[in-house]
């Protein structure tokens, strides 16, 4: 990045997603880090697609590579240790303008927006639409391996925005909101689970939220009126700190961007359903 300002392209406090315009009118401000979240469940590596084409500035924040290798669940949330090594490798520091991405529209980004506010970072944002509407706002593309410089970063990690087996169990029993973002037959169990070993099925008393219903299209956030109906229409007080859960901790970001649009929090189970579809001591219900 160069050293030119554009104080009139910052964000207003807590807004977590941003406008390929507005990232436009940014680009090149001294603070601004960009960061291509790309991940792919069938296995594709996504670091030569963004090798082949890239927002100009951005690194690749590879999902895989920055999560605890320490545990058999995939990409669960890495140590503060890690992620601060990691992310400041990236030329990341936790007082930056982070905007995150991904080549879908809003998929894997939403992960590394949350990611970011877990460990404490503040003016972190998700572009609206990713890299498609990046090019649908006449945004370039740089090619090549990033080149940022390694600098430090402070993780400060937050308490209350993870969720595991034991709290879930508990918010379950107790009548809590839990959502599930996978889709309506993975829900219901009237198809396989992509992942081996996990039983089909949804953690009995969860209501399912399919995170591409939150979305248009065009990977779009879908407006505020329809982001609330759609809670609405489960029976969620938003305002009630639900505990979102998908395949594997991934897409479960999404709702949670949604709350965080209408000015909510919600927390992360990070194991979801590799997890809880994984053991022989947790319950597994079927059908809607």
């Amino acid at each position: 990045m160069n050293s030119k300002t554009n104080p009139g392209s910052e964000p207003a406090r807590g807004d977590p997603i941003v406008s390929a315009s507005d990232l436009l009118a940014a680009l090149g401000d001294q603070d601004l880090r960009i960061l291509d979240a790309s991940w792919h469940l069938d296995g594709t590596p996504a670091r030569p697609i963004f090798e082949a084409g890239h927002i100009p500035g951005a690194a690749f924040f590879d999902l895989e590579a920055i999560s605890d290798h320490t545990d058999p669940l995939p990409h669960m949330m890495p140590s503060a240790n890690q992620f601060a090594e990691q992310a400041g490798r990236l030329g990341v520091s936790e007082t930056d303008r982070i905007v995150v991405y991904d080549t879908f529209g809003l998929f894997t980004a939403a992960r590394a927006w949350w990611m970011f506010r877990a460990m404490g970072c503040e003016r972190v944002q998700v572009l609206d639409g990713g890299l498609p509407a990046w090019i649908a706002a006449g945004g370039t593309l740089e090619t090549g391996p990033a080149g940022a410089a390694t600098t430090a970063f402070a993780a400060r990690p937050r308490s209350g925005m993870i969720a595991g087996l034991d709290q879930v169990r508990a918010a379950l029993e107790a009548g809590e909101t839990v959502l599930d973002a996978r889709g309506a037959p993975r829900f219901a169990g009237a198809v396989p689970e992509p992942r081996a070993g996990l039983r089909a099925g949804h953690m009995p008393g969860a209501r399912n939220l399919p995170f591409a219903e939150l979305l248009t299209p065009e990977g779009l956030m879908r407006p505020r009126a329809e982001l609330q109906a759609a809670f609405t229409d489960r029976g969620v007080d938003p305002d009630s700190c639900p505990i979102a859960s998908c395949g594997s901790g991934v897409t479960a970001a999404i709702p949670l961007l949604a709350l965080a649009v209408l000015g909510h929090e919600g927390v992360l189970y990070d194991g979801s359903w590799a997890e809880w579809g994984g053991r022989s001591d947790t319950e597994v219900v079927t059908g809607p």
